[in-house]
């Protein structure tokens, strides 16, 4: 009898959770002209990931087409593993409230005050009481800095509060993922950084997914964990990796051209 001990089968690995977003074979455009076609990639939960490229690339182009802004010409983008074109109207109100958008310039309504700006996606897609939504817009305001501004209208503060209160709009459903247009677009250097920093604070508080539109070097460097890099006349992607390693090792001209412009380069 032999006292070898008995082979266990081997113990079933558990399966992984979904990428935040998985984008395969996208194709995008307008009036049936192509702007983006093939274009397939990952973001991982909890990353800070940027679309990177120059003018006219199709960045903003891409963007609207992964929040469901249009529709896709072809290919699939998915959610934590669910498909948003394909699910129905319940299934894509669920998905809706996993992610938040910030606009370029704030996209806030003129007429209705700070507090009644966050408090829109609140009275749209929950059942809480005026004064939960009203308590609750008045803490997104102070996660962003904007305590005490409450009650002032969009004409009354600055461009930068302005991003800050476009930021507390887009978490006011505790998004999983947040995507930002140009979030550095219009906003001096001071005010740029510190919303870098604000974005980061987010993602590391709440573990929320980051993505970012910009053609901004001190943000790509600063603060994404990785990037695409789109081109026009490819209608697609060119590159993909950590931003300082693609400037210092990237053999394509058209990535070194654009990563390493100014001054602000890895060296």
């Amino acid at each position: 009898m032999s006292d070898a001990t008995p082979t266990q089968p081997a113990a079933a690995h558990p399966t992984a959770p979904a990428p935040a977003i998985e984008v395969d074979q996208l194709v995008a455009g307008y009036d049936g002209k192509v702007v983006l076609k093939d274009v397939s990639f990952t973001v991982r939960r909890g990353e800070i990931f940027f679309i990177i490229g120059g003018s006219g690339c199709g960045k903003s182009t891409l963007l609207r087409h992964l929040v469901g802004l249009n529709p896709l010409m072809g290919g699939t983008v998915k959610f934590f593993g669910r498909s948003f074109a394909d699910a129905g109207t319940k299934a894509r109100r669920d998905l809706l409230k996993t992610f938040g958008m910030l606009f370029q310039g704030g996209a806030l309504w003129s007429s209705l005050t700070l507090r009644e700006n966050v408090s829109l996606p609140l009275e749209e897609y929950t059942a809480l009481s005026p004064r939960e939504i009203q308590e609750i817009a008045t803490l997104k305001l102070a996660q962003v800095g904007l305590g005490g501004f409450e009650d002032y209208y969009p004409a009354e503060i600055s461009g930068g509060m302005k991003k800050r209160a476009g930021l507390a709009r887009a978490l006011a459903l505790d998004p999983e993922i947040v995507f930002f247009d140009e979030p550095s677009a219009g906003l001096d250097p001071v005010t740029s950084r510190k919303l870098d920093e604000l974005i980061l604070q987010i993602r590391d508080t709440f573990g929320t997914t980051i993505v970012v539109v910009s053609h901004e070097l001190a943000s790509i460097f600063e603060i994404a964990d990785r990037v695409i890099m789109l081109d026009r006349a490819q209608q697609g992607i060119i590159a993909e990796g950590q931003p300082r390693e693609m400037a210092k090792n990237s053999r394509d001209p058209r990535v070194s051209e654009f990563l390493r412009r100014g001054d602000l380069a890895p060296q």
